[in-house]
């Protein structure tokens, strides 16, 4: 389940009455001086925003972390151009049934400690984050293995063992993963971070993941971390390649640095100063003069992810009836949005689904069809409330496009609509997993592996409103019903026919509003080449040269 921080690219509009100021000047959060590309110890640094949680795997659950645990450790399986889960870490995975998987391990990763990457990392780690003693934020994602709800025995109840009987550690490099029923792309999944393993270094005498580990974790992957990450106090993290390593490493450097920032128009004059390399999330400022003044290294490409209007169903009782959602969905001018706020780098979102990813359909969300007469109607009919808010958070570039949404609330439903700016990203997602806000929400969703059904259960499943990121508390047992059945077909093309009836009823009932799907936009200093972004939304840092 990863939320996206960024908007990543937008413009400022006319048309949607936005009086907006590009941010030009402001200094740098971490000063510094124009280097170029230096020698192999001289970092490659690239923008980020602050990780909401401390670096655990299992735990975290949005981009900005999951960008720098990725650095860290090496998944099971990473993703062709063809969209196929390619073995990593995992020697094979396979399954005759699709209900019992065996992943053997390749027997070259060691742990940054140098102790040697053994399959009981994974079943401990696993068996961790599904506990739900340990409320960690992917635990949903390990719900599909037998002996999941004997950790979850639900609130008040006590758990009475620590391990799930569908995990187990044959040999060092063999694990057994048995589901509680079939699902035929459990291997598709094994890339996302909560699947992660762990070290024994991680724990603590009394089993738990430490402080001290979340602050510095050792991995398994291309990047060891040089010191501890003090969250709220440090304003980088940083990084050394790891030497032994197995996979392709760097050409010409070692160090990576993560520079963390709460305003990305900052982040792009330190970018085109030659005092910050990579910018994944360029800012409304920015957009303007991104592509004259960074010429070929500006990039735009497609992206998976789908840019929502979140709503607090279980929590704010106003927005509960359909039709007040169906009359605000109509009411938001995408096409415009799409096409002059993002200056034409987003497209109008019609599905729940991705048109990167199969099972999308054209036109499969009604509602998303801009008709303000029928919205103010239906609105006005259904009693809808006379004040909106709209939170968001301020350091992903998504000012512009929230005040165009609120604007359009404001005329085309005579209400009063206001964008509310959070400065951090994890500041809106701490209230968000607090369950206490009670407005309309910015939301983005990056894909976590490439499967429609990524799209619909970690996000609106009633399982998901604990340990998932369904924000809103939306429960339909239909919708659980199917997913069910999508996930216990025979055949992936079988699975996304039920899952596309899942879609349906989110089409319908709209617990979410989808606005635009994106594409990636990002930017890259004279001192690095070779910038590849990968269907993660990460950085590709083996193929990163400094010139």
């Amino acid at each position: 389940m990863r939320v996206t921080k960024g908007a990543q690219i937008v413009a400022g509009t006319a048309l949607l009455a936005l009086a907006v100021a590009a941010c030009g000047g402001g200094a740098s959060n971490n000063g510094g001086t124009a280097t170029g590309g230096g020698s192999a110890e001289t970092p490659v640094r690239m923008e980020l925003g602050e990780p909401q949680e401390l670096l655990v795997p299992s735990n975290t659950t949005e981009s900005e972390g999951a960008e720098t645990l990725a650095a860290i450790f090496e998944p099971l399986v990473t993703y062709d151009e063809n969209k196929n889960a390619v073995e990593a870490a995992a020697e094979s995975i396979t399954s005759d049934d699709q209900k019992v998987w065996t992943i053997k391990l390749k027997s070259n990763y060691t742990w940054h400690n140098g102790e040697p990457l053994i399959a009981q990392n994974y079943v401990d780690a696993w068996n961790y984050a599904a506990n739900q003693e340990n409320a960690q934020g992917a635990g949903y994602f390990f719900g599909r293995i037998d002996g999941f709800a004997d950790l979850n025995p639900g609130e008040g109840k006590p758990v009475t063992t620590k391990t799930m009987k569908g995990l187990e550690a044959v040999d060092d490099t063999t694990l057994k993963v048995t589901l509680a029923a079939p699902f035929s792309q459990f291997k598709v999944m094994l890339g996302y971070t909560a699947f992660y393993p762990l070290p024994k270094a991680a724990f603590g005498p009394d089993g738990k993941v430490t402080q001290a580990y979340g602050e510095q974790p050792i991995g398994q992957g291309l990047f060891k971390m040089d010191k501890p990450y003090k969250k709220g106090t440090d304003q980088t993290i940083d990084m050394t390649v790891y030497d032994k390593y197995p996979g392709q490493k760097p050409k010409n450097w070692t160090k990576l640095q993560f520079k963390l920032y709460t305003d990305s128009d900052v982040a792009f004059n330190d970018l085109q100063a030659n005092n910050l390399d990579i910018h994944d999330s360029l800012s409304p400022a920015a957009i303007a003069t991104a592509k004259s003044t960074l010429g070929e290294r500006y990039q735009d490409q497609p992206d998976a992810g789908v840019g929502y209007i979140g709503v607090p169903l279980k929590y704010n009782p106003e927005l509960n009836k359909v039709e007040i959602r169906k009359a605000i969905s109509m009411a938001i001018d995408r096409k415009t949005i799409a096409e002059t706020v993002f200056s034409g780098t987003r497209a109008p979102a019609d599905d729940f689904i991705n048109p990167a990813i199969a099972g999308y359909r054209q036109g499969a969300c009604k509602a998303c069809t801009y008709n303000p007469a029928e919205a103010k109607k239906l609105y006005d009919e259904a009693g809808g409330p006379k004040t909106l808010e709209l939170g968001y958070n301020a350091d992903g570039g998504h000012k512009e496009w929230m005040e165009a949404v609120a604007n359009n609330l404001r005329q085309n439903l005579g209400i009063e609509a206001t964008a509310k700016p959070f400065e951090k990203f994890a500041s809106i997602l701490d209230e968000l997993d607090a369950k206490t806000y009670k407005g309309l929400f910015r939301m983005g969703w990056a894909i976590d592996y490439p499967s429609a059904e990524n799209y619909l259960s970690p996000i609106f499943s009633t399982g998901a409103i604990k340990t998932g990121s369904n924000y809103g508390g939306y429960s339909n047992e239909k919708f659980d019903e199917l997913i069910a059945k999508g996930d216990q077909a025979a055949t992936v093309e079988e699975g996304l026919k039920f899952y596309q009836q899942a879609d349906d009823i989110l089409n319908e009932e709209l617990p979410y509003i989808p606005v635009y799907f994106y594409r990636n936009n990002s930017g890259y200093s004279t001192s690095v080449k070779n910038v590849k972004i990968n269907l993660l939304n990460q950085i590709e840092w083996a193929d990163v040269e400094k010139v």
